[in-house]
């Protein structure tokens, strides 16, 4: 029986049930953290063992393959949002409510990372003043703005303002609010002077020693790397070693986002690949070269666990970050395929791999990492099929040179490349100018010279001779922040602002990606690719709209469908500042004048005051007929909604719906609402 008629498709190949379930549960756990309210757990129940009880029935019937990968990629959407419903119930954590402080906080500080208002801590909370123990949050994350005089791991008390964290401030914008209910964090705030270390021991659960004694190794590793490593470069040494950023100079952490290859900073699929790929060839070769073991076993398999657990140690010591995990889960799989004589690099093996992060952590589907990572991967999985599929009609010496390599260090950089730019236009509306030109140049340093010599440093450790070689890896990473900081100065005049791309454009562009990795043929995998990138285009450029922000900060945004946007200053707000848009200068100030005309396209805004209250007044304006009714916004009405957004459709203004509070977990409702 012919097993799909369009055999463009791998359905019968590539295409297998665990790609078509990976599918289906990003699918479903992409529904259930978009949707505005919790949906029944126990329906969620029964429609998956109904949907893959009858994926069942239709592979034991042997019936058409168009219709079994259906029924199983309906499994896995179900699978999928019934795994979020139950990691939400899991997480179960405590947000305060209302802002409080200052408080006399008591923790264990867990982890340290910079921000642009100082040190942002991590700490796994003793105890609140104020506060009874089934109310108190289990972690917080403090700004800690003068000196850090502590350590991670170590006990202190702390004065502080806590808030709830910060729902979006512009409609659709990145939730962190979610991210922190994952994370285990509840409140937010910052310190009131300075932390100042107490004489507590270590917290009673194992789990938290456990993880308090990782903190202090990777702490003293990562101080160890950057006292070693150089001055210039010993920040950046100590990132990639520990995943520690707290050593970093910000004006590198700039020029690495402005340059495109901030991505170097997350210990991801990147690092964990490039340690486990040379842990891996060098415990091959070695094998190898021993007589007994190589003429008893495969070699392959005693290399494949020693990269194991090398890449089990490497996700320990740099903090087992969200992106860190998803990377170790990708090697895992691949090693493991190697150790039970199956391919390690397939569409098969990165579909367990999703399969098994999004049973661990659903939420992540919704962050860049996830998405870019996947994307980039099986991009590159269907380049490197492809180019084997030549290598093996090519002659020897012209598949091993120099132009050869050279050739696939291009083509990886642009595969990855053109498969996260969607993502990166989605979550971050801009692109680097030059990031291609950067990481081409970037990479080869980084891949045969900062790498290998960051494994000598650990090998050599033990005996005390990892401080030349932390040298010379700081040296090859001054080289990596010189690219950086002259890419970055060459991309600040050409970086582009992205009008916002709506999520049915980010589909099709996934469907362009996925349609590169399972059609076969030319012909066949170019039109379905460029059709679905037309498509996404099409929608992407009619759903264009002038957006209206009025935060609780009391600053107004202006977006224009284009993707310009301009900050007003209306009124002093007391709610925490816009994430993404708050670093925008002040276009005009309207706080001291009665009326304040703003104009932007066809809209004429005017601001004014009121009986002690400031009153917004949007109207749109057409040559060829009246203004539409005009729309007003108060500030009590911000401040009780915490924001408000406006769009125009067509001829009007018409408000955006927030999500109701109260709908999902990490949503509570304050006390006024």
């Amino acid at each position: 029986m012919q097993r799909f008629s369009l055999s463009a498709v791998q359905f019968g190949g590539e295409f297998s049930a665990p790609l078509a379930f990976a599918i289906g549960m990003m699918a479903g756990s992409v529904w259930y953290f978009s949707i505005g309210a919790e949906p029944s757990l126990i329906g969620l129940m029964g429609f998956a063992a109904l949907s893959c009880t009858g994926a069942v029935w239709l592979q034991r019937r042997a019936v058409s393959s168009v219709f079994l990968i259906v029924a199983i990629i309906v499994c896995g959407a179900s699978a999928g949002a019934l795994e979020g419903g139950l990691a939400t119930q899991r997480a179960d954590q405590v947000m305060i409510a209302e802002p409080m402080g200052p408080v006399l906080l008591e923790g264990w500080i867990m982890d340290a990372q910079p921000g642009r208002s100082g040190v942002r801590l991590v700490i796994g909370v003793h105890a609140i003043d104020g506060l009874d123990a089934e109310l108190t949050p289990k972690k917080v994350r403090l700004t800690h703005t003068l000196s850090l005089n502590t350590e991670p791991g170590r006990y202190v008390r702390c004065w502080a303002v806590l808030r709830p964290p910060p729902q979006p401030v512009i409609s659709g914008d990145y939730d962190f609010a979610r991210q922190a209910w994952f994370s285990g964090l509840g409140a937010v705030g910052y310190v009131q002077g300075r932390c100042r270390g107490g004489a507590l021991g270590p917290p009673l659960g194992w789990t938290d020693r456990a993880n308090l004694t990782l903190g202090t190794w990777r702490r003293q590793l990562a101080r160890h790397v950057y006292d070693v490593a150089g001055e210039r470069a010993g920040g950046f040494a100590a990132a990639l070693a520990s995943g520690d950023r707290s050593f970093m100079r910000a004006d590198d952490q700039d020029a690495l986002r402005g340059s495109g290859l901030a991505h170097l900073l997350a210990i991801s699929g990147l690092h964990m690949g490039i340690v486990g790929g040379l842990v891996f060839l060098f415990f091959w070769r070695v094998c190898a070269l021993i007589e007994p073991i190589a003429l008893r076993w495969p070699v392959k398999k005693p290399a494949a666990f020693g990269a194991l657990l090398v890449c089990t140690a490497y996700l320990l010591i740099s903090g087992a970050g969200l992106s860190t995990q998803r990377a170790f889960i990708m090697s895992a799989v691949a090693f493991s395929a190697v150790l039970f004589d199956r391919t390690a690099i397939s569409l098969r093996s990165l579909s367990i791999a999703m399969i098994i992060i999004l049973a661990l952590a659903p939420w992540s589907v919704l962050t860049p990492g996830f998405q870019m990572s996947f994307a980039a991967t099986g991009a590159l999985i269907a380049t490197y099929e492809a180019w084997r599929r030549e290598r093996r009609k090519a002659p020897q010496s012209a598949s091993n040179g120099p132009v050869f390599w050279l050739k696939s260090l291009f083509v990886t950089s642009t595969v990855s490349g053109l498969a996260t730019m969607p993502f990166a236009l989605f979550h971050f509306e801009r692109i680097a100018g030059f990031g291609l030109v950067a990481n081409l140049l970037a990479m080869p340093i980084i891949s045969l010279m900062s790498a290998p010599l960051a494994g000598a440093s650990l090998l050599l450790a033990p005996f005390g001779g990892d401080v030349l070689v932390l040298r010379w890896f700081g040296a090859s990473l001054e080289l990596v922040l010189q690219i950086a900081h002259l890419f970055a100065d060459w991309s600040s005049g050409s970086a582009v602002k992205w009008p916002k791309m709506p999520g049915v454009s980010l589909a099709f562009f996934a469907l362009a990606i996925s349609a590169y990795a399972i059609v076969n043929g030319r012909l066949e995998k170019t039109v379905s690719v460029v059709a679905c990138v037309i498509a996404a285009a099409l929608v992407w450029s009619m759903s264009g709209r002038d957006r209206l922000q009025w935060a609780p900060s009391g600053d107004l945004f202006v977006e224009a469908k284009t993707g310009a946007i301009q900050r007003f200053d209306l009124q002093d707000g007391d709610g925490l500042p816009p994430l993404r848009f708050a670093d925008l200068p002040i276009t005009q100030s309207c706080e001291s004048l009665t009326q304040c005309p703003l104009t932007l396209a066809n809209t004429a805004i005017e601001h004014r005051y009121e009986k002690g209250d400031s009153v917004l007044i949007v109207t749109g304006l057409y040559p060829e007929s009246p203004p539409s009714n005009p729309v007003e916004i108060t500030w009590s009405d911000v401040i009780r909604e915490n924001g408000i957004t406006l769009e125009r459709r067509g001829r009007d203004w018409v408000r955006r719906e927030k999500p109701v509070c109260g709908g999902r977990a990490w949503r509570p409702c304050r006390a006024d609402q």
